[in-house]
């Protein structure tokens, strides 16, 4: 067995994986599995009695904004009476940032892989400030919800459904060109998502105050784009997936209690540990004593070479995440260290326009002890604050050395 040969095969399908925004629709309709006692959640497999407050938060959240549980003592009776399960969004092909909470009537982006074939699934990005995925649920959360899901959405589709869909690969090669990384710097490729909204917007609103309500929304929330391009690195690496013989990681995810991945040769097991805490900047009236553990699925940007993996495109990043411009610029240089392969279609203008690092291999990792860089948003560890920071963080070696113990059993090595 060839396992370099396995390697570049997965990271080609990887990096020739074209995700298309089709769409937003009802998960419950478009979701594989989704039932409306599920609640999808970032991360790997959790219950309930190990859930950070972000998670929980999000949870009783969820299940108010569903019109199932009335308050917080409700919500937290119906979990702890078996009546809600719970299952990774990954395993039901859908990302979700931060806690990644999605219920069966939310709204959610539909991508088209249109090389492969596959799909993937990502809800609305509601913003900074109190949101669902930081675990907050006053009222006023669940009141933004509502509005995203009865009047944001409809129009969303309506005038996506007027188009042949947005290529999110192609909007995320021209804004890696413009200053972003794909992962905490979204602000070109918001920039550029909204513009390609607006005219389609404008066609379909009936009324011109929601029109207008909707694109200053999109259009003031520079994470906009960040849930359709998670969706879209969920299809390339879906794509790369289940390759035989290959080591390259195809899933990272975490749920605020662990860190999880999958290896594209290892079918769909996870290798597990604790969180590590992000090391960063904290918003004033903050330190790392109210910080939560990692959490999210956007790390499935760094799985497909962006992210922190592209930091050398966006010196401006470390004024949110702290460190220098050099900084940004090593990280990448570090990450071709423990890659297989350098991204045709997502390059970096100041080194050459070389491509991205992208594929980690588990071999490299364990054997340079180099684990991947991740940048993140960092949630305050109590349900209902929100974003406290933002800094960098690494996984834990342990899950790459686990990793590789199963693979030698598996092929016999």
């Amino acid at each position: 067995m060839d396992i370099n040969q396995a390697n570049q095969t997965a990271a080609e399908r990887m990096m020739e994986a074209r995700p298309i925004l089709k769409g937003v629709a009802t998960a419950r309709d478009v979701i594989p599995g989704m039932q409306d006692n599920l609640l999808m959640h970032a991360g790997p497999p959790i219950e309930w009695d190990r859930m950070s407050g972000p998670m929980r938060g999000a949870v009783i959240g969820a299940l108010i904004f569903e019109g199932l549980a009335k308050d917080e003592a409700a919500a937290v009776a119906m979990v702890e009476a078996g009546e809600v399960e719970f299952d990774p969004c990954h395993h039901h092909e859908s990302v979700g940032p931060m806690a990644g909470v999605t219920s069966a009537s939310m709204k959610v982006y539909v991508l088209e892989n249109e090389t492969h074939g596959n799909s993937a699934y990502s809800n609305l990005n509601e913003g900074y400030g109190k949101v669902l995925r930081y675990g907050a649920y006053s009222q006023e959360v669940i009141d933004k919800l509502k509005w995203m899901n009865d009047v944001m959405g409809p129009i969303l589709a309506d005038a996506l459904e007027k188009s042949e869909g947005i290529d999110i690969r192609a909007l995320l090669s021209e804004s890696l060109h413009m200053g972003d990384e794909g992962h905490n710097r979204n602000k070109a490729g918001s920039i550029l998502y909204t513009a390609k909204l607006a005219p389609l917007i404008a066609k379909v609103a009936k009324d011109q105050n929601d029109e207008a309500e909707i694109l200053q929304f999109l259009g003031d929330n520079a994470l906009s784009v960040l849930n359709p391009v998670m969706a879209a690195c969920k299809a390339m690496a879906d794509a790369a997936h289940g390759v035989e013989g290959s080591t390259m990681v195809t899933t990272m995810a975490r749920n605020g209690t662990d860190f999880g991945i999958r290896v594209s040769g290892l079918d769909g097991e996870w290798f597990t540990a604790p969180v590590e805490q992000p090391d960063g900047l904290y918003f004033p009236g903050f330190t790392s004593e109210d910080a939560s553990g990692d959490i999210g699925d956007s790390t499935i940007t760094e799985t497909t070479g962006i992210g922190a993996y592209a930091m050398a495109t966006a010196p401006a990043i470390v004024q949110f995440i702290s460190g220098s411009p050099q900084d940004a610029l090593n990280a990448t240089l570090e990450m071709y260290e423990i890659t297989v392969a350098e991204h045709k279609y997502f390059t970096i203008p100041n080194l050459e326009f070389r491509g991205t690092p992208t594929g980690t291999d588990i071999r490299k990792v364990v054997e340079l002890g180099i684990p991947p860089r991740i940048n993140t948003g960092i949630a305050h560890k109590d349900a209902g604050v929100g974003q406290v920071g933002a800094g960098l963080v690494r996984p834990p070696m342990k899950i790459f050395e686990e990793a590789v113990i199963a693979y030698a059993k598996k092929y016999n090595l």
